[in-house]
């Protein structure tokens, strides 16, 4: 039997990001390279936190390669992860714009590495590019539209309806803009995301597997059927 490769690593630069990035696109010349001079990169080893609750946060990120969620410990020491953030996705705005202490985890998944804006840059780009303020209200709108339907979703729905949000979660433009439908997550990690035990969550993929919709591969889990995995949170 022929082994599958494993996927080839997203991996980014700076400028890559940038070039990719919508309201980066829209900016002027000269405004570009302003920002352009102010970003900067940390690499962040695979189980180490990008931040923590409770922190300030003085900067805006970027996804250059690997995996960031973002996860809450609940007061009996239990850690359920609210989302993950994958290569090409910006996050944390919300914290920034709230200017108050983060109210979760984030941690790499995985050896990663970030884009990071300083504060006083994103601040600047809110308050003079209305067109960078336009980006930040659709994105802002989107996060909380995802998650209004995901307390809907568990409240009514079951555990392969939960399962199959998960898994339509993480290949959402939001937290992949570039598509990839292989997913580098863990079947524990998928069963936080879909908050239900892990027993239960390895049985729905295996209905899923069955049904043509994913495949364990190397390394995570492929999304074959995009549409058929929606149409089960509806």
């Amino acid at each position: 039997m022929t082994r599958r490769r494993p996927p080839a690593v997203a991996s980014l630069s700076i400028d890559q990001l940038l070039d990719q990035s919508p309201w980066y696109v829209a900016l002027d010349d000269a405004t570009r390279q302003q920002v352009r001079a102010h970003i900067s990169e940390r690499a962040v080893a695979a189980g180490d936190s990008l931040g923590h609750s409770g922190e300030r946060q003085h900067a805006w990120f970027g996804v250059l390669e690997g995996l960031i969620k973002w996860a809450i410990v609940t007061p009996d020491g239990r850690t359920i992860t609210l989302g993950g953030q994958s290569v090409g996705s910006w996050f944390g705005e919300g914290t920034l714009i709230r200017d108050a202490p983060r109210q979760a985890d984030l941690v790499a998944l995985r050896h990663s590495r970030v884009a990071l804006m300083p504060y006083d840059t994103f601040d600047w780009l809110r308050r003079h590019r209305p067109g960078f303020n336009d980006f930040l209200l659709q994105q802002v709108n989107d996060r909380l539209h995802w998650f209004m339907g995901s307390v809907a979703v568990h409240g009514l729905k079951d555990t392969d309806s939960l399962v199959a949000r998960a898994l339509v979660g993480m290949v959402h433009p939001l937290p992949n803009p570039r598509g990839e439908r292989h997913l580098q997550l863990s079947q524990e990690e998928l069963a936080n995301l879909a908050a239900v035990s892990r027993q239960s969550c390895n049985s729905a993929l295996r209905r899923f597997q069955e049904a043509g919709l994913v495949r364990s591969e190397y390394g995570g889990i492929v999304v074959l059927d995009l549409a058929g995995l929606q149409r089960l949170t509806q």
